[in-house]
């Protein structure tokens, strides 16, 4: 395990940044900075604060902490007592992209095309590399829609003009799936915040739109339960009725995966709560008038809207 000990002081962070890390807002950090003196960051002429890679550590520490049950005031007097007893606490694993501190030598459309070579001919070592790169020079939003996303179709293309095996399309997949899972799991839970459940239509089986927004859906401080492809409506309705989400998002490219949709929020009425459908995807980007007549949400055509109507609806 790494400590927290390891990561660097270096001032170079904002709030905005911090609070992106961490999932914890501006302003609960500044309350956290006042009350419990937590955190010592570098105050610029400007009185803007700076926080290093450390203080990313530590707070995302406590919150792990909170989510465990502590309060806050306890969680801060275990850390404490660990470092008055000399002790760093182990950092939490992570594969969250650090702040971009590269100048991109290229746009992202290049990385992309880098990434696709590599993923179709399988090599995994210069996919990885790739990534690490991208990592260090452009945000998550970017990574996702100018480098994932276009590589991603750019893959599906070939393998619809017989260029690639089909084989070779599920490899390129699941590398990306396998980033975005670790993505997913490496951001914190608030078990207090609105309640997601994110998946596919029934027969709907290209879950990586959806895993993408269940990711910046975390990132943003919901909590998220990624359910991934081909959902039974009757029975998601069952495990929303156990769950009682705030809202039901799912994703459908064709028609017959659709239709099932059409009557899920009448079904989702009946559960106590009566979480709210968003929907999306494909089918519904093409044809407009068929959204029209669902019931529920349409979240939008872009990654971005659909974030906003979230926030729109739950905050």
């Amino acid at each position: 395990m790494v400590s927290i000990a390891e990561f660097s002081k270096e001032p170079k962070y904002t709030i905005k940044v911090l609070s992106e890390r961490t999932g914890v807002q501006p302003v609960t950090i500044r309350a956290w900075e006042r009350r419990y003196d937590l955190l010592d960051p570098e105050r610029l002429d400007n009185n803007y604060r700076l926080y290093s890679d450390r203080d990313i550590q530590i707070i995302r520490w406590i919150t792990h902490r909170l989510d465990e049950g502590l309060t806050i005031s306890n969680a801060v007097r275990e850390f404490r007592d660990l470092r008055d007893d000399g002790i760093w606490p182990n950092a939490l694993p992570t594969v969250l992209a650090p702040e971009p501190t590269i100048n991109p030598k290229h746009p992202p459309k290049y990385y992309s095309e880098q990434l696709f070579t590599a993923l179709t001919n399988r090599q995994e070592e210069k996919a990885k590399e790739i990534v690490d790169a991208i990592q260090s020079m452009f945000d998550l939003k970017t990574i996702f829609f100018e480098v994932f996303s276009p590589m991603l179709y750019e893959v599906g293309e070939a393998w619809y003009r017989g260029e690639i095996r089909i084989a070779t399309e599920h490899y390129a997949s699941a590398f990306i799936r396998g980033l975005l899972m670790n993505l997913l799991k490496a951001f914190p839970i608030y078990s207090t915040a609105p309640t997601i459940l994110i998946g596919c239509a029934p027969e709907e089986f290209h879950e990586l739109a959806a895993l993408m927004l269940s990711v910046l859906l975390r990132r943003e401080g919901y909590q998220i339960e990624f359910l991934g492809a081909d959902l039974p409506v009757d029975d998601l309705v069952l495990y929303a009725s156990d769950v009682a989400p705030d809202m039901v998002i799912l994703s459908a490219s064709f028609e017959h995966s659709a239709r099932p949709l059409f009557n899920m929020q009448a079904k989702l009425n009946k559960i106590p709560g009566k979480p709210k459908l968003g929907f999306g995807g494909r089918y519904f980007n093409e044809n407009k008038a068929t959204r029209e007549q669902m019931q529920g949400i349409f979240l939008g055509e872009s990654l971005d809207e659909a974030i906003q109507n979230v926030h729109d609806q739950l905050d």
